[in-house]
């Protein structure tokens, strides 16, 4: 198998699955992560017939450190060539103040957001240590950067990828590893559908007045980052829709 591969978790969805798009549609052969086995099993089979490409479904929850060891564990040196990791399961649950909040709501966003992260860089760095190659891109928010009224964990989450992906950075120089942190603003994906639980109305409430970004948007910015030359590594990236600021300022 010939060409570049990249490893994107959270494929079956918002900006996995656009980020499986648009690399896919650059050559890249693909291994794609999530929980949803059949819906993963549906973008393989779209991918490898539009683009001709190799594609490896994975299905696990990235919180579950054997799963993640298992799966990853189960490839074979061919697909360990991995030149790009898109560390980008994450999710958001509920608006409430922090004494309010519901313990198993933190526990599925920190071990998502943060934990899932590290297990799966943990997995892949060693293949890209030995090949002295390879770019990390952990996807944030513009909450790592503003923390607003209510998203007290959420926040808290990104602001740890944002760290994360600092560490990582300094850690892997002398590896010639790129690492990247890519923050999105409002995006209008499952994001807000999920984060309330599936109530449509509230969800469609956070994007009106105005254009949010799209899932292809967030997926164009990350392939860019992927497709500087060698020397040239983007550490820290924030896109936003015009009409947002930050996480907190939105014109409506």
């Amino acid at each position: 198998m010939q060409g570049k591969i990249a490893l994107i978790t959270g494929a079956t969805a918002g900006f996995g699955e656009a980020c499986a798009l648009t690399f896919a549609a650059a050559g890249y052969h693909l291994i794609i992560t999530g929980r949803r086995k059949e819906r993963l099993q549906e973008l393989q089979q779209q991918l490898e017939k539009t683009y001709h490409i190799h594609v490896k479904p994975l299905a696990f929850d990235v919180r579950d450190r054997a799963a993640v060891n298992e799966a990853l564990g189960s490839l074979d040196d061919s697909w360990r060539r991995v030149d790009v990791l898109v560390n980008n399961a994450g999710l958001a649950l509920d608006l409430s103040p922090v004494d309010e909040g519901n313990p198993d709501d933190w526990d599925t966003m920190l071990d998502t957001n943060v934990k899932g992260l590290l297990y799966m860089s943990k997995a892949v760095i060693p293949w890209m240590k030995a090949r002295k190659q390879g770019q990390i891109v952990n996807i944030g928010s513009t909450a790592a950067k503003t923390v607003y009224a209510k998203g007290n964990v959420y926040c808290a989450s990104k602001a740890a990828v944002d760290a994360l992906t600092q560490g990582m950075r300094i850690d892997l120089l002398p590896y010639n590893i790129k690492v990247t942190a890519v923050h999105p603003g409002a995006a209008e994906t499952e994001f807000s559908l999920v984060r309330f639980k599936g109530d449509e109305s509230k969800a469609k409430d956070v994007y009106k007045g105005f254009t949010p970004l799209s899932a292809k948007d967030v997926a164009d910015v990350v392939f860019y980052c992927c497709s500087l030359p060698p020397h040239v590594c983007i550490n820290d990236l924030v896109l936003t829709p015009t009409a947002q600021a930050n996480a907190y300022y939105i014109h409506r």
